[in-house]
């Protein structure tokens, strides 16, 4: 493994560990924002290591769709995708509530740490 690419993985490990905390703190938004830094992360190690061109975007559902053009698939589903894409503007900027349809609680921040973690293993999985 790149020693770049292992530097993206440490990061998102950080983020998700991070978030960890944040829930634990009741600090729902920050919480939301280093699930999507996580799978974001983590996606992105992928490109450094494979050599594909570094996209300058915060979608998970490009990033993901870039990675299947490569013939490289994450264990992700389309809903998990559009979940955690819905929560990156909201979450850092007062623009409304974080979820169209919910307010950030724990069981949000919750069923959206469980997508990251089963994302960034999947990530580390494609490396061994």
């Amino acid at each position: 493994m790149k020693s770049e690419t292992k530097l993206w993985l440490e990061y998102a490990d950080e983020n998700y560990k991070s978030s960890i905390v944040l829930l634990e703190s009741h600090l729902y938004n920050p919480c939301l924002q280093n699930i999507q830094q996580t799978c974001e992360k983590s996606l992105k190690s992928i490109f450094i290591e494979y050599g594909i061109k570094l996209q300058k975007t915060h979608n998970i559902n490009t990033l993901v769709n870039i990675l299947a053009e490569n013939k490289i698939f994450v264990d992700v589903s389309e809903d998990e995708i559009n979940l955690i894409d819905s929560i990156y503007m909201t979450s850092k900027y007062p623009l409304g509530s974080v979820l169209a349809d919910f307010e950030p609680d724990e069981n949000i921040c919750k069923e959206c740490i469980n997508i990251s973690e089963k994302l960034l293993e999947s990530v580390q999985n494609i490396f061994k």
